[in-house]
C-alpha cells in the first residue's frame, strides 16, 4: 500500500559567508563547497586524527570518575546499560576495555524495556544488588535516575552516572556525574553519544593506570573506536568535528579488519564489504539489526554479538539479530501502514503542529519508528504512542530542525503538573510515559506549548539541495562512478553535516517496481549523457513518463563484483 506524497519544495543550501571556500586551499572546489555550506571554516576542521580531539582531561568530572574506577578495581563492578545501539556499544566498550585492564569482577545488566522501563530503575538496582557489586557504572543513561541512584546509595553500592542525555534541574546523587550536557560545562563537545563519553572515560582510565605502570593500557580503548563509530551514527547525535573523528576512527579500523567480530559478521551478512563500509552502512544495516533486539526481546543478544571474539559465535548472534529484524520489520509494517491511514484522514491543511498517533494494539518496542516515519510524512513533530502499562501509554517523539523535543516536553509538564509522569531525551528524540486517560489532554497540551514556544516553526518538510550536480567537477575526478566515490568517501556524512543532496531533470527511460515497494528507474540527464541507474525507495505506485525533477543523492552500487553509479531519489516531480 502506498500513500500520497504532495511535492515538497527544494531549496538550496544556504552559502558560506565571502572567503570561507577561498579560504579552505588544496581541497576540491567541489568539496570546499560541500565543507563550507556544512559550517567547515578550517581546513583543521577536517583533520580527523586522534590528536584533534578534544582533550580527554578537559570532560567535565573525569579525574573523580577514574579515580573511583581505580579505588573499586578489586571489587565487583555492575555496568548498567540501555537498550538501544549507544547503550549497547557503550556496554561493551566497557566491559572490554576493563577486561583488558585486568578489573577481574565485571558484569553487566540491561535492563529489558517491558520489564523494568528505562535507566537505572529501583527495581534494575534491586537486582543489580543480588550480584553484591561494590559500583554500578551506568552507560548511555542515569542522569535521571533519581529514585534509582537513591536505591543504590541506600543499599550502600556506588554509583558512577555516564550518560550525555539532557538533565533536569534535579541531578541524582549519585558519587561521579560524567555528562557533556551538565549546566556549566565547558567541554567543547556537548554532542557526544553515550558511547563517546564511555570512550573518553575508558581513555583517561586507559592513561592513569598507564602512569601508575600498566604498559600499553592507554592505547586499549583506540582499539575499539569501531564501537564508538557504531553507537554515535547509530543514535543520530550531531556530528560535530569531535564526532566526526570518532567516527572516521572507527570507519577506518573497521576498513582495514580491525573490527569486533559482531561488527564484522553483521556487515558480512548484509552482503558488505568492510573495506568499502561507509556511516550509512553503520546507521542503516548494523544499527538496526542490534536495535530490534531492544525492541522486541533484550537487548543482551546484541551486547553478546559485540562482546565475542569468535567469529563462529558472533556470526550466530548475528544470524538471531537478522530474525529479530525482520520480525520487527513486520511488526513496524502494519504500524506504519495503520498510522498513515489515521494521517490521511486527517485534512492535511490542518494538520496540528505535533501530530499524536496511538493504537492500542502497537508494540511499545516500535513506537520510535513510527514516529520518525509519520514525522516523514508530515514534516513536523510526532510522538506514537503504545500501551506500557494497564492504564499507562509509553510515547516515543521525533522531532524536526528548530523544535526542541525535550524541552518541548518539559514545558507540558511545568505547565500541566502530572499529566507527564517520566520524560526524557534530546532535541531530535524523546521518550515520556502518561496516563492512557490523558491522551486527549496531552495532544491538546502539547499542541499549545509548541505553538507558544516555536511560532514559527518551519513545517515545509523542505528538502535541502547543494543544487546541481556540476558536469565539470564530474569530469574533474573521470566521471560520475569516480565522483560518487569520492563523495562516499569525504564524510562521515550523518546528522548535521549532511551527505549532499542534488538536483536536476532527468528524463525516465524505465520504470518498475522491486521489493515490495521501490521504484527502480533508469534515467537520464535533460542535458543529455549517458543512462544511469536510480531507485526511490517506498516511492512505488506513480507511473512516470518525460521528464521529472528528482532531488538525489549519487551513491555506488556494487553488483556481483561489478560497481556503477546510482541515483538514491529522494522525491520525483512530475514536469
Amino acid at each position: 500500500m502506498t500513500t500520497s506524497r504532495p511535492a515538497r519544495p527544494i531549496v538550496s543550501r544556504s552559502e558560506p559567508a565571502a572567503g570561507v571556500i577561498e579560504g579552505l586551499t588544496g581541497i576540491d572546489p567541489l568539496f570546499a563547497r560541500l565543507y563550507a555550506t556544512r559550517g567547515v571554516t578550517a581546513a583543521m576542521q577536517l583533520d580527523y586524527g586522534l590528536a584533534a580531539l578534544a582533550p580527554v582531561s578537559s570532560l567535565d568530572n573525569i579525574d573523580a570518575a577514574v579515580a573511583l574506577l581505580c579505588e573499586k578495581r578489586d571489587q565487583r563492578i555492575t555496568v548498567v546499560g540501555d537498550f538501544d545501539v549507544d547503550g549497547a556499544t557503550s556496554t561493551a566498550l566497557v566491559l572490554r576495555c576493563l577486561r583488558a585492564f585486568g578489573f577481574a569482577e565485571i558484569d553487566y545488566l540491561v535492563p529489558n524495556r517491558f520489564e523494568f522501563g528505562y535507566g537505572l530503575s529501583p527495581e534494575i538496582v534491586q537486582v543489580a544488588a543480588e550480584r553484591f557489586p561494590a559500583l554500578l557504572v551506568t552507560v548511555d543513561n542515569g542522569v535521571s535516575s533519581i529514585a534509582g541512584v537513591a536505591a543504590a546509595k541506600a543499599a550502600g553500592i556506588a554509583v558512577l552516572v555516564t550518560d550525555h542525555h539532557l538533565p533536569a534541574d534535579e541531578l541524582p546523587d549519585a558519587d561521579v556525574i560524567v555528562n557533556p550536557n551538565l549546566t556549566g560545562s565547558e567541554f567543547s563537545s556537548r554532542n557526544l553519544a553515550g558511547v563517546g563519553v564511555a570512550f573518553y572515560l575508558m581513555a583517561a582510565l586507559g592513561r592513569e593506570l598507564e602512569k601508575q605502570g600498566q604498559a600499553g593500557a592507554a592505547k586499549v580503548p583506540a582499539q575499539y573506536l569501531d564501537l564508538v563509530a557504531l553507537g554515535t551514527v547509530a543514535d543520530v547525535v550531531p556530528l560535530d568535528h569531535n564526532n566526526r573523528i570518532l567516527v572516521q576512527q572507527g570507519l577506518s579500523r573497521i576498513r582495514a579488519g580491525k573490527t569486533v567480530a559482531g561488527i564484522r559478521a553483521l556487515l558480512e551478512q548484509s552482503g558488505k564489504q568492510l573495506a568499502r563500509t561507509v556511516s550509512t552502512d553503520l546507521g542503516f544495516v548494523v544499527g538496526p539489526r542490534i536495535n530490534a533486539a531492544g525492541r522486541l526481546e533484550d537487548m543482551s543478544v546484541g551486547i553478546e554479538c559485540l562482546l565475542s571474539d569468535d567469529q563462529s559465535v558472533a556470526g550466530q548472534h548475528a544470524v538471531v539479530l537478522d530474525r529479530i529484524n525482520k520480525d520487527r520489520r513486520e511488526i513496524e509494517s502494519t504500524m506504519r501502514e495503520q498510522a498513515f491511514a489515521y494521517v490521511k484522514s486527517l485534512d492535511s491543511r490542518k494538520w496540528p503542529s505535533c501530530v499524536c498517533v496511538y493504537e492500542k494494539s502497537w508494540h511499545q518496542g516500535v513506537v520510535g519508528l513510527i514516529a520518525a516515519r509519520v514525522k516523514e510524512r508530515c514534516h513536523r513533530p510526532v510522538i506514537a504512542f503504545a500501551r506500557e502499562s494497564v492504564g499507562y501509554l509509553k510515547g516515543s517523539g521525533r522531532s524536526v530542525a528548530g523544535v526542541h523535543m525535550r524541552d518541548l516536553l518539559e514545558a507540558v509538564s511545568s505547565t500541566h503538573p502530572g499529566l507527564v509522569t517520566k520524560f526524557g531525551g534530546h532535541a531530535m528524540a524523546a521518550g515520556l510515559s502518561i496516563a492512557e486517560s490523558d491522551y486527549a489532554k496531552f495532544k491538546k497540551a502539547v499542541e499549545t506549548q509548541l505553538d507558544r514556544l516555536y511560532p514559527n516553526a518551519d513545517f515545509s518538510g523542505a528538502i535541502v539541495s547543494d543544487g546541481v550536480l556540476d558536469s565539470a567537477a564530474i569530469a574533474r575526478w573521470g566521471g560520475l562512478l569516480q565522483t560518487a566515490g569520492a563523495l562516499r568517501e569525504a564524510g562521515p556524512w550523518g546528522s548535521a553535516f549532511p551527505e549532499p543532496v542534488w538536483n536536476g531533470d532527468f528524463k525516465v527511460i524505465e520504470q518498475r517496481t522491486v521489493g515490495e515497494n521501490h521504484l527502480k528507474m533508469r534515467v537520464r540527464s535533460a542535458s543529455g549523457g549517458d543512462v544511469i541507474d536510480a531507485i526511490a525507495f517506498n516511492q512505488a505506485g506513480a507511473a512516470y513518463r518525460g521528464v521529472v525533477q528528482l532531488a538525489y543523492r549519487l551513491d555506488v552500487n556494487e553488483y556481483r563484483g561489478a560497481q556503477t553509479p546510482q541515483l538514491i531519489v529522494e522525491q520525483i516531480e512530475a514536469l
